[in-house]
């Protein structure tokens, strides 16, 4: 399963290396233009799902990194001691130019491969910082005209993220249920823990979109690419909402407050509801379900305020009821139609209470 899933990113970088090596020896004749194929595999490797502007970054860190390190060392010669000055002007001179962290670190790589690599008797030759271009220059080639299957990484991102906010719900409402003090911190560092997934998340997407967008093979891709967009943005919003729950529940545990029934089945009903926004993300159809789960919790929340009235149940309520309104937004409502069908469910939020 696993070497299924890298088939495509194995067939480039073999394809990326054959190219640049043979571009680097029959255009530029060189007789071994070694570095061509190794910036080739680096740069497709570390770039796969990142955004152009990064791949480029990654090209200019290696062959920076080579050009300074080639130079260092026929002054400084080859060593232990050399490989740390070197390392530590190479990088200098990427963070002179501007580079972000992936444009330092390969210019480090690259100036390492140089000291161990280089002949004792070796001249300088520009020959390693063009293979370091032409290598850099086909990974972006390969990437743009045959990247990887947008939607499928942006898929395979969404999915665990969406896996762990409904597994959270699930234990937010075992917490509300059971009253365990305990249990309710563990919940509460769990959601505090999601914001790295969104994180990542957020970042994966605008790689996706970006690539098709780029790409000519992959631009039927963006309509699908679109609808994930639209939801990560809410799904982002319904984590920070989820966290604010989890808050609440510990609160409310801490209290020994009494959480009517109710209330855990209308996390619950969050939970189905996040399942079933997974299933529409990925067949592009089929809302129905993820809403009406989502309309169900605002509305099994809501009846809970026909008999109490306390500050701490209320902000729970209210935090159901929001979560309820970004699940119902990254199913691709808009901001009229989602308040429209929630407030038709469970009332308007200023009656609430």
């Amino acid at each position: 399963m696993r070497l299924r899933t890298s088939v495509w990113s194995v067939a480039q970088s073999a394809a990326a290396a054959s190219l640049a090596y043979f571009l680097a020896r029959v255009l530029l004749g060189h007789e071994s233009p070694f570095f061509a194929p190794i910036a080739a595999v680096i740069c497709l490797s570390v770039t796969l799902g990142s955004r152009p502007r990064r791949a480029v970054e990654m090209v200019f860190g290696v062959a920076v990194g080579l050009m300074v390190a080639d130079l260092l060392v026929l002054v400084i010669g080859t060593g232990t001691l050399q490989i740390a000055a070197v390392v530590l002007l190479a990088m200098a001179a990427a963070v002179f130019f501007g580079g972000g962290t992936i444009f330092v670190n390969q210019a480090a790589v690259s100036a390492i491969l140089v000291v161990v690599l280089q002949p004792p008797d070796a001249v300088f030759s520009p020959d390693r910082f063009l293979d370091a271009l032409v290598g850099g220059g086909v990974a972006l080639l390969v990437s743009l005209l045959l990247p990887v299957n947008p939607e499928r990484l942006v898929g395979r991102a969404i999915g665990p993220v969406l896996d762990e906010l409904s597994g959270l719900l699930v234990e937010i409402a075992a917490v509300l249920r059971s009253g365990d003090t305990e249990r309710a911190q563990k919940t509460l560092l769990r959601a505090r823990e999601m914001d790295d997934r969104v994180r990542k998340l957020i970042e994966t997407l605008e790689a996706g979109h970006e690539t098709a967008r780029l790409s000519p093979t992959r631009r039927r891709s963006l309509r699908h690419l679109d609808l994930y967009a639209g939801a990560g943005a809410r799904i982002e919003l319904a984590v920070i909402n989820t966290r604010v729950l989890a808050r609440g529940a510990a609160n409310a545990t801490r209290r020994g407050d009494a959480i009517p029934d109710r209330l855990p089945e209308a996390v619950l009903d969050l939970s189905r509801s996040v399942k079933a926004l997974n299933t529409f993300l990925e067949e592009s159809g089929g809302a129905e379900e993820a809403r009406r789960h989502a309309l169900n919790a605002a509305r099994r929340a809501t009846e809970v305020l026909e008999e109490r009235h306390e500050l701490g149940i209320s902000v729970l309520v209210g935090q159901v009821r929001a979560a309820a309104m970004d699940l119902l937004r990254s199913t691709g409502m808009d901001q009229a139609s989602a308040l429209e069908a929630l407030e038709n469910a469970a009332g308007r939020a200023s009656d609430i209470g």
